[in-house]
């Protein structure tokens, strides 16, 4: 096994709103050996996003595998709603930092 970083792998690692109460994270890979390889040992699941992000699994609507795009998709249910008081990240465009430097083998 080989110990990797989701910036090692991947080309593009973004969030941005999904809706003013949901936040969508992409992760699209350089290529599609090592997409297959991430999608076949389920590493993008609810477990490891939960724990990442420090939310409830339940805050979590959808992980999706997206072949064409050797992408996953992940929606979650935003802790405060886009431009509500104390929001800061408006459109979301900042919250896929923790994804950058999650470790993982396979």
């Amino acid at each position: 096994m080989i110990k990797y970083t989701l910036s090692d792998i991947a080309d593009v690692i973004r969030s941005k709103n999904s809706g003013p109460f949901e936040l969508t994270f992409d992760v699209i890979f350089k290529n599609y050996e090592m997409f297959e390889k991430i999608v076949e040992a389920n590493i993008i699941n609810e477990d490891m996003f939960s724990e990442l992000y420090k939310i409830p699994k339940a805050d979590i609507t959808k992980i999706t595998a997206y072949p064409p795009a050797k992408a996953v998709k992940i929606t979650i249910i935003r802790p405060i709603s886009s431009g509500a008081l104390g929001e800061t990240d408006v459109y979301g465009a900042g919250q896929h930092g923790p994804l950058l430097d999650f470790t993982f083998e396979v």
